[in-house]
């Protein structure tokens, strides 16, 4: 909460308090580890013991800065992070395609080519997620049915990417990974969350989500999409839109209707999903749910 707007109290504040702990005398007493407040020891916040704090730390960071945005509503963009534009996958063939040209007989160089065909076919996704995201912002305003994405490259670019070339605010929520992911330069600076939980940040993607839009992807929109299926079907959250694009691949990737066959859903959770083809079919259905159109 901003400090100008902070209800008034008695006691002095945490940052007085925490200025006040570092104006000790320079003593072998005041030196110690122990002698620290506990909110400004990096070491004793890091122990495992202090795990459950770290996680309502980190729910609560994001929860007041969204509140303090008067951010309401969002819908939430999946897909992978390693789907490119248009561009960079046609540069990446026309490089395939002439390290193929001087080694045709080697395995890799084919393998690698048609890698990057099926990159610039998938290419196409980028574009749509672009064109979604910008229809959402331009039809909604700044404080409703915001874009979120978790963050990266990829369709999570080309979310934010849409937005931003609305003149809309969007919101990215990275995770903190082995391999650094940097935030991609299309979010709203503001509104830039890290976390270092999948679970909290799979619960904030969804804390003010009004419909959900999977994209291709790997593991990570896989668990993001089963996990938003499970809570729907199981009613610990309510229902809302969650639209698959691009039906060939995701009948490819998941034989749905087998579940079904096999009893471990039933043929009612497949009305839990549909699948679209364009962000203008997309975004028709998300409108007409929250009731806009």
């Amino acid at each position: 909460m901003p400090a100008d707007t902070r209800p008034k109290s008695p006691f002095p504040s945490a940052r007085d308090g925490a200025l006040s702990a570092r104006l000790h005398i320079d003593s072998a007493q005041c030196r110690s580890a122990s002698y620290q407040l506990a909110f400004q020891d990096p070491d004793f916040l890091l122990r495992d013991e202090l795990r459950p704090v770290r996680l309502q730390l980190e729910l609560l960071k994001p929860e007041l800065i969204l509140q303090e945005q008067h951010i309401e509503s969002t819908v939430v963009i999946y897909g992978s992070a390693r789907i490119t534009d248009p561009e960079t996958a046609e540069t990446r063939l026309a490089s395939a395609q002439a390290e193929y040209n001087r080694t045709k007989d080697d395995p890799l160089a084919v393998k690698k080519l048609a890698s990057a065909r099926r990159a610039l076919e998938n290419s196409r996704y980028y574009d749509e997620a672009r064109k979604l995201g910008h229809l959402i912002s331009s039809n909604t305003g700044k404080d409703k049915l915001m874009i979120v994405t978790g963050g990266g490259p990829g369709i999570m670019e080309a979310a934010n990417r849409g937005a931003h070339e609305a003149g809309i605010p969007s919101i990215g929520m990275n995770i903190v990974l082995p391999r650094e992911q940097a935030p991609n330069s299309y979010i709203t600076p503001d509104l830039n969350f890290q976390f270092h939980y999948f679970a909290v940040r799979k619960m904030h993607l969804l804390m003010r989500a009004k419909s959900l839009v999977a994209f291709p992807g790997g593991f990570g929109t896989l668990d993001e999409l089963f996990e938003t299926l499970t809570l729907i079907q199981t009613q610990k959250v309510q229902p809302i839109p969650v639209l698959l694009f691009g039906q060939s691949f995701w009948e490819r990737i998941i034989n749905f209707d087998a579940l079904v066959e096999e009893g471990t859903i039933s043929k009612k959770d497949l009305e839990l999903f549909e699948y679209v083809e364009t962000a203008e079919v997309a975004w028709e259905k998300i409108s007409t749910a929250v009731g806009l159109w």
